[in-house]
């Protein structure tokens, strides 16, 4: 497995330099991805869960393309309906250019209707819109000239460009129907987020195989995205997510998404609505004991 780590960049913490400490931090000690997160209108649903400054990630890793030299550098997620696919598959592609092909760009529709509304996005839409933005911005990142006709885009022919350095991953988050089909026939990894011990296994996984053979592709990747907080002692599973509790749990909670195939895994130390973030130093000190005593990240095994 590939390891990453959701770098803050919201919060009364969140600045230029400390971003930047962050990801090189998680650059130094050898972690595969440093990802950073997306909202544009801090509405109040979204204020109390992600409060304000609240760092655009495009413009964010544009310039953290130029301070880093190894590390990938991705969303985690961008919500499509927000921007129109032009912008997107433009900024997109300048990002993997700057970065020299280091871009990961993980997706969602969205799910806070205050913030649709703020950006005059059609939230019952969202996830219809989600699906033509991606084929639209694969139109553009493919063609010299684009052109695309949907439902609820349509644009052309325009000339395209720069194109991206590789063909840029696309992480596809979220874990209804909807978005299990939209990682299935969009996607190169399914991103699921914050999601408690077994459902993987019992429920998530299970449901992206029938989608994909609903649709006669393959079963993209597996990618989660889980949280980092490690107690003294252990956590009921009943009370906690994929992340949290003894070094022991967070061990076991990496085998088994090893176990179902995970080929990367991001950890977050964020929490919504957190109002007191500790300082930085104690949640840099975990992704060194990440290092230290529960993976390899030069292997990609466990300790």
């Amino acid at each position: 497995m590939r390891f990453g780590v959701n770098i803050p960049n919201y919060g009364d913490r969140a600045a230029p330099g400390e971003i930047l400490r962050w990801v090189r931090h998680a650059e130094q000690l050898g972690y595969h991805l440093a990802m950073v997160s997306d909202h544009v209108a801090l509405t109040p649903d979204v204020e109390r869960l992600f409060p304000a400054p609240f760092y655009d990630p495009f413009a964010t890793l544009s310039w953290l393309a130029g301070q880093t030299s190894r590390v990938e550098l991705g969303t985690t997620v961008i919500v499509l309906p927000y921007r129109h696919p032009l912008l997107m598959a433009r900024m997109a592609a300048a990002v993997d250019q700057f970065s020299g092909g280091r871009l990961v760009l993980g997706v969602a529709a969205g799910w806070a209707p205050g913030e649709f509304a703020a950006v005059g996005a059609d939230y019952r839409s969202r996830g219809r819109i989600a699906d033509e933005s991606l084929r639209a911005m694969k139109a553009l990142w493919n063609n010299d000239i684009a052109k695309f006709d949907g439902s609820f885009v349509r644009f052309g022919p325009v000339a395209t460009g720069p194109r991206p350095v590789r063909s840029i991953p696309i992480w596809v988050g979220g874990h209804s129907t909807g978005a299990l089909r939209r990682a299935v026939v969009h996607g190169d990894a399914w991103h699921p987020t914050s999601v408690p011990p077994g459902y993987l296994e019992q429920i998530g996984m299970p449901q992206l195989r029938r989608v994909a053979e609903q649709e006669e592709r393959p079963v993209p990747a597996l990618a989660p995205r889980i949280k980092l907080r490690i107690t003294s002692r252990p956590l009921p599973d009943r009370d906690r997510i994929l992340g949290e509790g003894t070094v022991d749990q967070l061990r076991g909670d990496l085998a088994a998404l090893a176990e179902l195939g995970a080929t990367q895994v991001v950890l977050d130390t964020t929490y919504p609505g957190e109002t007191v973030r500790k300082p930085a130093e104690h949640y840099l000190g975990l992704l060194e004991l990440v290092a230290s005593e529960i993976v390899d990240l030069g292997t990609g095994g466990l300790r």
